[in-house]
């Protein structure tokens, strides 16, 4: 088949796909759109793609794909007039096979009601939870207020009750809280972190608040730090992430064990193990254990105040900054988590 009669073929292809489909030239001039992109851009031919992609990021990229780098993909926000968000996929073609030169393809996903459903889920959450705390915390407040009565304290069916409730509502409190969290997060997850952060300090800091959970059943945490261990990432979420990992560690070990946070380091990424002699996991379960609201022994995690959200959480942080995370598990032996951020 002739190239030229190829080509034309394939631009009508290009027609059918319900994405946006635009091809550039070296100076950023539209050689080509397909009917989505001229419908949704009102394009026109030979014009500049920054008169409707004025993004400094994408711009950047598409100059630096015509100099060989690799494809990129990457979120863009509009506004014209409405906020847009759209996915934006880079192919840079030196072939001649769409066009008789150089050329670098924009593939375009709208994401705009994607993230209308994870802001709708999140203010659901957000104003649900924000209904429950206040009422739940009057309760609270009143339980631990009859709770100091004198008449209350000899009565041993009352006496006995109490605690129970107690301790149910402050399980519904960090319910409530770790719902919230979780909810922001997921809004959260596509922005990267951008600050140097010493893993050293966030895990020192972490194992520090742990000490009095860790004095009363008797466990030992080893920790050794070692010299250049820092990453790009967020403190707080760092800590949050190492808080949950360690507390669970703590409340799923028994009395008088160890738990050993083993820092190391291979080629670019700085590695995390966190191994505990607790009660296990069994193998056909741990790949739900970031499930929200998985947990294999709902009756254990009731009785330590877990909320089924802590991994979940977890999963979440470590993807925010694109880390990796992997559980391995033996019952009756203990866990291992490790976790692996891409070094400075």
């Amino acid at each position: 088949m002739d190239n030229n009669l190829y080509q034309k073929t394939l631009y009508k292809l290009l027609d059918y796909i319900p994405e946006q489909v635009i091809i550039l030239d070296k100076s950023k001039e539209i050689l080509f759109n397909n009917k989505s992109a001229k419908d949704r851009f009102q394009i026109k031919l030979k014009d500049n793609i920054s008169y409707y992609l004025r993004n400094p990021d994408l711009l950047n990229a598409i100059e630096k794909s015509f100099e060989g780098e690799n494809v990129k993909s990457f979120n863009v926000e509009l506004r014209n007039p409405n906020v847009q968000r759209i996915n934006v996929t880079l192919f840079y073609d030196n072939t001649n096979f769409f066009f008789n030169e150089s050329v670098c393809l924009l593939f375009i996903r709208d994401l705009t009601e994607f993230y209308k459903f994870q802001q709708l889920k999140s203010d659901f959450v957000a104003n649900v939870s924000h209904e429950l705390r206040t009422p739940l915390q009057s309760i609270k407040m009143g339980l631990e207020t009859i709770e100091n009565n004198e008449k209350i304290k000899n009565d041993d069916e009352l006496k006995n009750l109490f605690p129970i409730m107690l301790s149910q509502s402050e399980r519904m409190e960090n319910l409530i809280r770790d719902l919230l969290s979780l909810s922001k997060i997921e809004l959260q997850e596509h922005i990267k972190p951008t600050h140097e952060i010493d893993l050293n300090n966030v895990i020192n800091y972490v194992i520090e608040t742990q000490k009095d959970l860790v004095k009363r059943k008797n466990i030992k945490i080893n920790f050794s730090q070692i010299d250049d261990f820092k990453i790009i990432g967020d403190q707080d979420k760092l800590i949050e992430i190492f808080t949950n990992l360690i507390d669970n560690a703590v409340k799923y070990s028994n009395e008088n064990t160890e738990i050993n946070i083993i820092p190391s380091k291979d080629k670019s990424f700085n590695i995390i193990k966190i191994i505990d002699q607790g009660i296990g996991i069994p193998k056909q379960y741990i790949y739900r254990v970031t499930e929200r609201f998985f947990t294999v022994d709902p009756s254990k995690s009731r009785s330590v105040g877990g909320t089924g959200l802590g991994l979940a959480i977890v999963k979440h942080l470590v993807s925010q900054h694109r880390g990796l995370m992997d559980i391995s598990s033996e019952i009756n032996k203990g866990t291992t988590v490790e976790l692996k951020f891409k070094s400075l």
